[in-house]
């Protein structure tokens, strides 16, 4: 049957595609195929034809008696984060960051209620959650989704936060609405976030916004530390002023990027 509100241009198999794609959530990297229907909410022959048509393009494989994804999925996110030019404009300033601090660094945007990492540039050190570009963690806990949060008026950020969590994981920090609302007010005054092991034990970072030359806020981008190797002072009086730099270096270098005019060629 048709989604709930499709519109005459909507696309039906495009729609079932991207929800068995979205059906391999963090802890079930390999799903059988009556798991795949369960969690896409499709009829087992259509998940089927689905998993492998998907196969045939390269984005499934047949893993035992499930199905996995490959890593040609990665193909799709990519496309979106070159297509920001993000990363480029990101990544020297992001090093030189990480360089100075001994730190990892990563930028993420937001998507529903939960944060997406777009980039990292990551240093050898152990820590109780891993990170790669794709990752996705509940905003609210994490410095980089404070960031992005307090972005929002507060209604916005409030309708967004009512959006149940994609990331598979429960925070340590859960507050309630008026604790949450002063919170992302503090962020909103001074223009950082800090979040000190309210995700999960061992993870203390800071972050700061990204913005593009309207001066709206376009991304996050942080300092993570393992709690218990880096004080707080340590966080806020070295690393942040080093991360304040960095934030306001790329945002201007993307503002510079917004304005150099970008030539379409027609091949004929």
């Amino acid at each position: 049957m048709p989604r709930d509100g499709a519109g005459p241009d909507f696309i039906e198999a495009l729609a079932r595609g991207l929800e068995v794609i979205t059906a391999f959530e963090p802890g079930r990297p390999v799903l059988t195929l009556s798991e795949v229907a369960a969690a896409s909410g499709l009829a087992r022959p259509t998940a089927r034809r689905v998993l492998l048509t998907l196969q045939e393009l390269g984005y499934v494989r047949t893993r035992g008696s499930g199905f996995a994804l490959t890593p040609r999925v990665l193909d799709l996110g990519t496309a979106y984060v070159r297509s920001m030019d993000l990363w480029d404009v990101a990544r020297p300033h992001m090093e030189t960051l990480s360089a100075r601090t001994g730190e990892s660094s990563s930028i993420a945007q937001l998507d529903g209620s939960d944060i997406v990492y777009v980039a990292r540039v990551a240093v050898p050190k152990i820590v109780s959650l891993a990170v790669q570009i794709g990752t996705r963690f509940p905003a609210l806990p994490t410095s980089l989704g404070k960031v992005l949060l307090a972005a929002l008026g507060p209604r916005e950020a409030q309708a967004v936060l009512a959006e149940p969590s994609r990331s598979g994981l429960t925070p340590l920090w859960r507050p309630d609405p008026a604790e949450r609302e002063a919170e992302l007010r503090q962020v909103r005054a001074r223009g950082w976030a800090l979040t000190d092991e309210q995700l999960t034990r061992g993870i203390r970072s800071v972050a700061a916004p990204l913005r593009n030359g309207s001066g709206e806020v376009i991304a996050a981008l942080n300092v993570n530390t393992n709690a218990a190797e880096t004080p707080l002072d340590v966080l806020t009086d070295h690393h942040l002023p080093l991360l304040l730099h960095a934030a306001g270096e790329i945002s201007a270098d993307f503002a510079r990027l917004e304005t150099v005019p970008h030539v379409t060629r027609t091949l004929t």
